[in-house]
C-alpha cells in the first residue's frame, strides 16, 4: 500500500492544494494520505506565536479537520520539532514520500533543507510544490541583470503576462491509515491576549467571505480601497496568510469578474508576490535594511515615551490614534492606515522601523514576514520605494481619506463631539476645551518631526 504524508504549513485548505492533490495522485486511488500539521515549538521560541494568530490558526485547523472528516479522513496534529515529528509520522505510517508547499522566509527554507536531509537519510523523498502560497513562484520572474525585481512596476508587467496554472478542485475523499497518533486539534477557547473583535478563521469562513466580496465589494474596489470609514477592502489578508484561500484561485476569480475593481485587487495580490520574491532573494531583509540610509534611529531606550504613546493610540494625531486602536481591538488594520502609522513612527518620530514591525507582528492576525517587514521598510525609506524620503502628513491624510471624520470618531470616541477642522487638529482648541475631551496634545510637532528626519537623512526633498 502506498502512503504519502502531506505537511500543511501556511496552506490550511482543501481547495486548490497542489501538495494534497499530488499525494493523492501518487497513491493511484489505492493508497493512503496522512494530512499532518506540526505545532512547531521553534515558532514559539522565536516569538511568533502571537495570541491573535494562534486563535486564528486554531480556527483554521479545526475547520481543516472537519473538512477532511467530511471526506473520510482526519487531520493529524503533532507538537514539537517539525523535522522530528514528520520523520516519526513517516515511520509510523511507513510512508514513501512527503509533500509540502514552498515558502520564502529564511526560517521556512532552513526547515525545508533540514527535512529533505532527514528524509533522504531514511530513503524517503520530499516533494516541494510552488504556487501554493503565491500566484507566481518567487524567482521565476527576474530582470536580466539580477536575481529579483527591486521595482514593482516592471515586476507587475511580467507578472501580469505570466500564465497561471489552473486552480485544483478539493478532493472528494481522503483515506488516512490507521495507527498514526494525533494530538487534539487546538481551540481558541482559553487563549489570553486575543483581540476582542478578532475575525474567525478557517477555509469555510474564508470562502464565504470571498464569495461575498466578489459579489458585493470587488466592483467598487478601485474607487473605494482607500476609504477608511467605508471599510471597503476585502479583509482576505488573514486567509491568504494562513493559506485558507489560494492566491491562484483569487486571481482567476477576480479576473473572471473583470472591471477596474478586479484590476486593482489583482494588483494588490501581485504586490504580495513582489514582496515575497524580494525576501526570497534577500532573506536578511526581514531584519536588516534592504537599502541602508545609515540611519541612527531612536529606539526604546531613547524614545520610550513616544513609542508607548504610538502603541497606545495616544499620539495626539487623531488618524494615527484611530488606526492604532483599531489594530489592538481587531488584530487588523486598513492598509492605508498601516502606511500612515508606519510613516509616523519611522519618519515623524524617527524610530527604528523594526520597533514598529515587531509591534505589528505582535498584533496583526495577517502578520506576514515578507509583507510586514518589507512594507515597513518601504515606509521607512530603507526598502524598495523610489522616494525613500517621502513623509505622510497625518492631517492631510485624514482630510483626504476620512474627510467626514467617521473613522476617527469610530475609534477615538473622545473626539466624537468635534467636527470640521477641530476634529483633524484638536490641538487648536482652547486649552480648557481640549482638556475636557481627555485627549492628549501632539507628542511632536509635524514641522519639528520633519526637520529632525531631514537632518538625520542629511538632505531636503
Amino acid at each position: 500500500m502506498n502512503v504519502s504524508v502531506v505537511l500543511f504549513t501556511a496552506d490550511l485548505r482543501l481547495h486548490d492544494h497542489p501538495p494534497l492533490s499530488a499525494a493523492l495522485d501518487s497513491c493511484g486511488g489505492s493508497g493512503h494520505v496522512v494530512p499532518l500539521f506540526v505545532r512547531d515549538r521553534s515558532v514559539a521560541a522565536a516569538g511568533f506565536d502571537a495570541p491573535n494568530r494562534l486563535a486564528f490558526l486554531a480556527d483554521c485547523l479545526r475547520d481543516l479537520d472537519a473538512g477532511l472528516r467530511e471526506r473520510g479522513g482526519r487531520l493529524v496534529v503533532r507538537s514539537g520539532d517539525v523535522v522530528e515529528e514528520v520523520c516519526r509520522v513517516v515511520l509510523e505510517a511507513d510512508a514513501d514520500e512527503v509533500h509540502m508547499a514552498a515558502d520564502v522566509s529564511a526560517f521556512a527554507r532552513r526547515r525545508e533543507a533540514r527535512l529533505r536531509r532527514a528524509l533522504e537519510a531514511e530513503g524517503r523523498r520530499l516533494h516541494v510544490h510552488e504556487t501554493v502560497t503565491t500566484a507566481v513562484p518567487p524567482g521565476l520572474l527576474t530582470p536580466s541583470s539580477t536575481d529579483h525585481f527591486a521595482v514593482f512596476t516592471p515586476y507587475f508587467r511580467h507578472w501580469s503576462q505570466h500564465r497561471l496554472r489552473d486552480a485544483l478542485r478539493a478532493p472528494r475523499s481522503v483515506r488516512v491509515p490507521d495507527g498514526v497518533g494525533s494530538d487534539g486539534v487546538p481551540s481558541r477557547t482559553g487563549l489570553s491576549g486575543v483581540s476582542e473583535a478578532l475575525a474567525r478563521g478557517g477555509e469555510k469562513e474564508g470562502r464565504k467571505r470571498l464569495t461575498a466580496w466578489l459579489r458585493g465589494g470587488l466592483a467598487g474596489y478601485a474607487d473605494r480601497q482607500d476609504d477608511l470609514a467605508g471599510d471597503a477592502t476585502s479583509r482576505l489578508s488573514p486567509h491568504l496568510h494562513f493559506g485558507t484561500l489560494s492566491p491562484v484561485e483569487l486571481v482567476h476569480r477576480a479576473r473572471r469578474a473583470g472591471g477596474p475593481g478586479a484590476e486593482a485587487f489583482v494588483r494588490q495580490l501581485a504586490w504580495r508576490d513582489f514582496h515575497r520574491q524580494v525576501l526570497a532573494a534577500r532573506p536578511a531583509a526581514s531584519t536588516a535594511d534592504y537599502r541602508t540610509k545609515h540611519d541612527r534611529w531612536r529606539t526604546e531606550r531613547t524614545a520610550g515615551a513616544d513609542i508607548a504613546a504610538w502603541r497606545a493610540g495616544r499620539t495626539g494625531y487623531p488618524l494615527v490614534d484611530a488606526a492604532m486602536r483599531q489594530l489592538r481591538h481587531e488584530g487588523w488594520m486598513h492598509n492605508r492606515a498601516r502606511l500612515l502609522t508606519a510613516s509616523f513612527l519611522a519618519k515623524t518620530l524617527y524610530v527604528d522601523w523594526r520597533v514598529g514591525a515587531r509591534h505589528f507582528l505582535d498584533l496583526l492576525v495577517d502578520g506576514d514576514v515578507a509583507s510586514n517587514q518589507l512594507n515597513w521598510q518601504w515606509m521607512a525609506g530603507t526598502g524598495t520605494d523610489s522616494r525613500p524620503n517621502r513623509v505622510l502628513n497625518p492631517v492631510t491624510q485624514a482630510k483626504r481619506y476620512d474627510p467626514r471624520g467617521t473613522y476617527v470618531r469610530r475609534w477615538v470616541p473622545e473626539l466624537a463631539p468635534l467636527d470640521g477642522p477641530a476634529l483633524f487638529e484638536p490641538w487648536r482648541l482652547a486649552e480648557d476645551d481640549r482638556a475636557a475631551l481627555g485627549y492628549p496634545g501632539p507628542i511632536v510637532g509635524l514641522s519639528a518631526g520633519l526637520a529632525r528626519f531631514r537632518r538625520a537623512r542629511g538632505r531636503e526633498e
